[in-house]
């Protein structure tokens, strides 16, 4: 079965960026000009997804309007025929975007959870807001987890790649089986911020393709102490039952979700920018004298 819908994660409160995600949603924050939602709804639509699943909290109702059309903004660009303004502040992604609300901050895995009438018992790309992926123009990480998908026939997939030590004990580290390629490896289970030895070098990065079981499994998954019900722990499931690939991706991440990953997002993003790269270089060569 196709892969054609995604769910998108949005709820968190996004404490790392405070005082800002306050009054703002982290995945609105910008990537020089360009909200890093954009980017990753971007990557669904070039990976072939037809219809967006954005789960947001019921402080984050100001994302919708990133899918909106501003009328006293065009009114404005259309009055000054500013219509190079006119085309960003109205881009098209070519999805159809839905919204779901999680009332209660109960775990990505419950996020992920109010997808299950969306999903309709078709498979989901899931793509976590807090990871922003540059291939440039290779294929979007997306895409290369829906071709393992089918390559698999129908697996789940957990997109991965083999990060410093330090950065993997902060991520779910695979537990893995046999190898399929030398991308693609059978996973046992996912082992979340271990901190004796570590079960393997493949990290997961905030990428998926998940089966239709994904929903079962969630019912079934343990309540961590904190009340939360994570993903993982219902892949782990899911790994026992019908089976789960890790992917190994080829292209950049960005943890966007801390201020570092943010920065080294923006920098590099600024650095790729035509119109800013000259003189931003120059800035940047400037200051490591």
């Amino acid at each position: 079965m196709r892969v054609k819908k995604a769910i998108i994660p949005c709820a968190g409160f996004g404490t790392r960026f405070l005082p800002v995600t306050k009054v703002l949603p982290k995945e609105l924050l910008p990537i020089v000009d360009t909200p890093a939602l954009s980017y990753i709804v971007e990557e669904a639509a070039q990976s072939g997804i037809e219809e967006i699943l954005v789960i947001i909290s019921p402080q984050k109702r100001y994302i919708r309007n990133l899918f909106k059309a501003n009328k006293p903004l065009n009114a404005l660009l259309l009055d000054k025929n500013d219509k190079t303004s006119f085309e960003l502040a109205n881009h098209k992604y070519g999805v159809k975007v839905k919204f779901a609300v999680q009332s209660v901050m109960n775990g990505n895995g419950m996020a992920v959870r109010l997808g299950k009438s969306f999903a309709d018992g078709e498979p989901v790309a899931v793509l976590f807001g807090d990871d922003l992926m540059y291939t440039g123009e290779g294929t979007p990480v997306t895409k290369q987890l829906i071709d393992a998908y089918e390559h698999v026939g129908g697996k789940s997939i957990v997109g991965c790649q083999c990060p410093p030590e330090d950065v993997a004990r902060r991520c779910g580290v695979m537990i893995t089986g046999d190898s399929v390629s030398d991308r693609i490896t059978q996973i046992l289970g996912i082992k979340e911020k271990p901190k004796d030895d570590l079960p393997s070098k493949l990290v997961s990065f905030g990428r998926f393709i998940l089966s239709p079981a994904i929903f079962d499994a969630i019912d079934c998954a343990p309540v961590s102490d904190n009340g939360e019900v994570y993903l993982t722990d219902a892949i782990t499931l899911l790994a026992k039952t019908e089976g789960v690939y890790a992917y190994e991706f080829e292209g950049r991440r960005y943890d966007i979700g801390n201020k570092e990953g943010y920065l080294e997002a923006t920098v590099e993003y600024a650095l790729r920018d035509e119109k800013l790269k000259a003189e931003f270089e120059e800035y940047l060569n400037s200051r490591a004298k």
